[in-house]
């Protein structure tokens, strides 16, 4: 009865400690447009909710993209994400499930029409440099994979800058051959940034302003 009432109280203990590192977190960004890995979705400016629940190392939460403008006739779309996110330490165990609303009903996970996305991911920082690894496993016929790193090489007076190098194939590139895709110099200050962006593959060029509330 001791030996029992003790794990009861060790599990209670534990679960009170997790409950309070819990917190929900929301937000919103507003982007002259929004540039997704190297890709232009929108043509337009963008206002991207988020919001998310954390418990001890596990973060679940939803991030969506809608165009302010009603012309939805290329790239652009409203994307509305669900993502389940597991970090330990410096590494981050994600997958994301990208649904765009206009492909049809948001339960419908078994249609041959692209609906639903699911990525899984890995990302690891260390220092100034992170990485970042995603595979489609599901939605996506060309099982598209991406690679990224980047590297925080400024921090002064509030202004902070980094650079990044990312890579594709799939859904990615123009021809299916794994290639760089997004290249980019994203500076910030408070709530504001400004990002540079290249996509050699696709030869485009973006220069995208953001506001984070």
């Amino acid at each position: 009865m001791k030996k029992k009432m003790a794990i009861m109280t060790l599990g209670l203990i534990l679960l009170v400690s997790a409950a309070s590192y819990a917190g929900f977190g929301l937000g919103a960004d507003v982007y002259s447009r929004y540039v997704w890995r190297g890709t232009d979705f929108g043509n337009s400016v963008s206002v991207q909710p988020s919001l998310n629940y954390t418990i001890s190392g596990l973060e679940i939460g939803a991030w969506a993209s809608y165009p302010i403008t009603s012309d939805l006739t290329s790239l652009g779309a409203n994307e509305n994400d669900l993502y389940m996110m597991y970090s330990v330490g410096n590494l981050g165990l994600t997958v994301t499930d990208y649904y765009f609303p206009e492909a049809g009903n948001v339960f419908n996970y078994t249609s041959a029409d692209a609906i639903h996305f699911l990525e899984g991911s890995v990302s690891y920082s260390l220092g100034p440099v992170g990485l970042l690894a995603g595979y489609f496993f599901s939605g996506d016929e060309d099982h598209s994979a991406y690679a990224e790193i980047n590297y925080g090489f400024y921090e002064k007076e509030g202004v902070s800058a980094s650079l990044m190098v990312g890579a594709g194939n799939g859904m990615y590139v123009v021809e299916d051959d794994f290639n760089v895709v997004n290249v980019g110099l994203f500076v910030s200050r408070g709530a504001m940034s400004v990002a540079y962006i290249i996509n050699p593959d696709a030869e485009a060029n973006f220069l995208v302003f953001g506001y984070n509330f």
